[in-house]
C-alpha cells in the first residue's frame, strides 16, 4: 500500500509500483481552495526526471501533466492519473492533520484544579474577609500599590461570568500606570477568558462569532483612535447584540 511519507517537511516521498514522486517544498496551508505543489516525477531505473509546479485542483493543469508523464517516462496515462489522484487524497488529509495540530497547539489551554485546589478555593471563597485576603494576594501577584483600584478592577474583570457583567475605563494623565495597572491586574485571569485588542477598526466587533465574547475579558488598551467603535460597543454592553444591516447579519452574546 502507497503513503506519504512526511518526515522531511521539505521534501515529503510518495512512491507507487510505478513511479516515485517528490513533493519539494511540501504544502502550504494558507488556502484550502488551492493545493499547489512542486513535483518531481521519476520512474525507477529511468534516467528521465519531470519537475513541474502545478494546482492539483485544476483538472486541466493535471491532465497536461499526466501526458507529459506518460510520454516522456513511456507510462500509460490511466496509471499517472490513477497515481496523481492518489497522492492529491494524501495530500488533502495530510493538510487537515496540519491544520488539526496547529488549532490544537494554538488553543488556549484550560487549567483544570485537582480535587485538593478545588477544596482549597472553596475553603478560602467562604472565609471571613474575602475582599481583604483577595486585596493581599492580589498585591503578593505583583501589583504594587492602587490598593482599592486593583481591588476593584480585579472585581470587574471577574464579573464576566455573570450575565451582566461590569465594564471600567481608566482616566488619568499619560504615564500616570493606567496600562500597567490594567496589565498586571488581567495576569490574573486565565488566558482563555481574555481577549486582548490593540489595535480596532469601525467593524471589528462584526467580525467575532456568536460565542467568541461570550463571558470573555474584553482589554481595550487605548482608545485614542477608537472612537468608530464606541457605538456598537455600547450595544453589546447594554443589548447584548450588535446588528449590521448592510450584511444583515447578526453577532449577539448568549446568556
Amino acid at each position: 500500500m502507497t503513503t506519504l511519507n512526511t518526515q522531511n517537511p521539505y521534501n515529503y516521498h510518495y512512491q507507487t509500483k510505478a513511479i516515485e514522486i517528490h513533493i519539494l517544498g511540501g504544502i502550504k496551508t494558507n488556502k484550502l481552495e488551492t493545493l499547489r505543489v512542486t513535483l518531481s516525477i521519476q520512474k525507477k531505473d529511468f534516467y528521465e526526471i519531470i519537475r513541474q509546479s502545478i494546482d492539483l485542483y485544476s483538472d486541466n493543469l493535471v491532465e497536461k501533466l499526466v501526458r507529459k508523464c506518460a510520454e516522456r517516462l513511456e507510462i500509460g496515462t490511466s496509471v499517472i492519473r490513477k497515481d496523481l489522484q492518489e497522492l492529491t487524497k494524501a495530500l488533502e488529509n495530510h493538510r487537515f492533520l496540519i491544520l488539526d495540530n496547529e488549532n490544537q497547539n494554538t488553543r488556549p489551554k484550560t487549567k483544570q484544579l485537582t480535587a485538593c485546589e478545588e477544596k482549597q478555593a472553596i475553603k478560602f471563597l467562604k472565609s471571613k474577609n474575602l475582599l481583604e485576603k483577595t486585596n493581599e494576594l492580589i498585591g503578593k501577584s505583583g501589583v504594587i500599590g492602587e490598593v482599592n483600584n486593583r481591588l476593584l478592577m480585579y472585581l470587574i474583570f471577574t464579573s464576566r461570568k455573570t450575565n451582566n457583567p461590569l465594564h471600567c475605563i481608566s482616566l488619568g494623565s499619560s504615564g500616570v500606570g493606567k496600562t500597567h495597572l490594567q496589565s498586571k491586574v488581567a495576569e490574573l485571569i486565565p488566558d482563555e477568558d481574555k481577549v486582548e485588542i490593540t489595535v480596532l477598526s469601525a467593524n471589528a466587533f462584526y467580525y467575532f462569532n456568536r460565542t467568541k465574547l461570550q463571558h470573555k475579558l474584553i482589554l481595550i488598551e487605548d482608545l485614542d483612535g477608537a472612537e468608530s467603535v464606541l457605538y456598537p460597543l455600547r450595544e453589546l454592553q447594554s443589548k447584548k447584540r450588535i446588528t449590521k444591516p448592510a450584511s444583515a447579519e447578526m453577532f449577539s452574546v448568549p446568556k
